[in-house]
This record gives C-alpha cells, structure tokens and sequence, in this order.
C-alpha cells in the first residue's frame, strides 16, 4: 500500500517542535497499528502535491485551520483535485478539515456550527458494524477540535458515526471514501493545548468540561486500524473507471 497525506496545515511554535505536523502524526498512527506501508506527505499550502496520484494507491486528507468552503487559493486549488479524485473513485480518507472538504465537493452543505466548537472527547453513536473491527460497536469516543460541520450527508454516502452535537460525524461512499469530523490521530496533550489557546472562545463551562474529558482517553487506535482495512478492501471492479 502507498499513501498519499495532504497535509493541509502548519503545525507553528511548540505544536510544530512537539509534533512535527499532521502528516507526520498519521505516520506514526499508522505505524502504532502495524502497517508497514510507503507513506508521503505533501503540504498542500506550499502548493506541494506529487507528481501524479496513480502512483498511491489512497490519499488521506489531514485537519486545518483553514475553512473548506474558504476562497483562499490554495484551498480553491485542493477542492479541484479532490473533485478530480472522487471523479476516478480513488480511494479517500478525510479527517476534520479534509472530511468537510470532501463532503462538499460531493455536494454536501458544510458551515459553522450554530451550536459552535466541539472540544475534547466527544463520544458518537455507531451506526455501521458491518465495518471491519465494529461487529459489536455501538459507539466511539474520539477527540475533536472543530467549528465547522457537514451539515447533511453526501448524495450517496452512509452514515457511520453521528451524536447530537454532530449529526454527521462520520461516512463512507461505497469502498472508496471513508470520512470522519474527529481527529484518531491526536493526542491528549495536543487536545489540551488547543483547549488552552481557545479557552475563551469555548467559554469557561465548556472548557473545563472538554478539558477534564481527556482524562477518559479515546479511541483514535481503532480507527486507525478500520481505516486500515477499509483501504486495504479492494474496491469492486464495477467502481473503477
């Protein structure tokens, strides 16, 4: 298996001494669950992409800062290609940013939240055990750090995970698309800090209650090893083009 991380941020200050990057921490997600595939990692707002995406056989969209539905040109220029990608049904992890990113190039709504940001861990209901490693799931927890949501699923998407918070916290579009709003990839030191730099944006009550939330852990691990499988199910062959 070789996958393509767009990394669409920049992880600045202690984040980027700490943790290197988004691309670097599904690296060693990846890693923790035992994959030995060919991992690379192109920073979408240095207009980095490789040369040419049938050499990978997935590509993974990390979380940003950024807005999906924003004007900027870097993020105009990374919904083309991935209208591009769904359109050769390549096969497409999202998380966070890159879940709402996808989702509205398939023609989903995606905007601020009204109920505003989710914070800490968040657990969501489980709606699909027919997916590898969730035959007796009923809900996961994870950790999220968002303002944005996909407001409705995709034209022919299945829900996987929701909650009240987050109605569409998680789908797949048949075996080539498997999208998820919360992050399996961070850490809950990496929660925490964002926590604190927002502190007044989350409003104290929300804070505290996000903030105590990580002592319970999360379930990033199972994901990854779901992801795992979903991208190394063949598709069927009446999908490719």
């Amino acid at each position: 298996m070789k996958l393509c991380i767009l990394d669409n941020d920049i992880l600045e200050g202690q984040l980027g001494e700490t943790y290197s990057s988004f691309g670097a921490m599904f690296i060693r997600l990846f890693r923790g669950v035992g994959v030995d595939w060919t991992m690379e990692v192109f920073n979408t707002q240095h207009g980095q992409y490789p040369d040419s995406f049938d050499d990978y056989d997935a590509v993974l969209l990390t979380g940003s800062r950024a807005d999906s539905f924003s004007d900027e040109p870097w993020v105009v220029e990374l919904r083309k290609r991935v209208t591009e990608l769904l359109r050769q049904k390549k096969k497409m992890i999202g998380v966070c940013f890159g879940h709402q990113l996808i989702a509205l190039c398939l023609g989903a709504p995606v905007g601020r939240a009204p109920q505003g940001w989710g914070a800490g861990r968040m657990t969501y209901d489980w709606h699909r055990p027919d997916l590898p490693h969730s035959a007796d799931r009923t809900q996961i927890a994870l950790l999220a750090s968002h303002q944005d949501q996909v407001f409705e699923l995709p034209p022919g998407a299945t829900l996987v995970a929701s909650s009240d918070f987050c109605p569409v916290a998680a789908f797949t579009v048949g075996q080539e698309v498997f999208c998820i709003q919360p992050h399996p990839e961070f850490e809950e030191s990496l929660s925490a800090h964002l926590m604190d730099k927002r502190r007044e944006l989350l409003g104290e009550d929300k804070y505290h209650a996000s903030r105590a939330s990580l002592a319970h852990g999360h379930e990033g691990e199972h994901i990854a090893r779901m992801v795992v499988a979903f991208l190394e199910t063949p598709a069927p062959l009446s999908a490719a083009v």
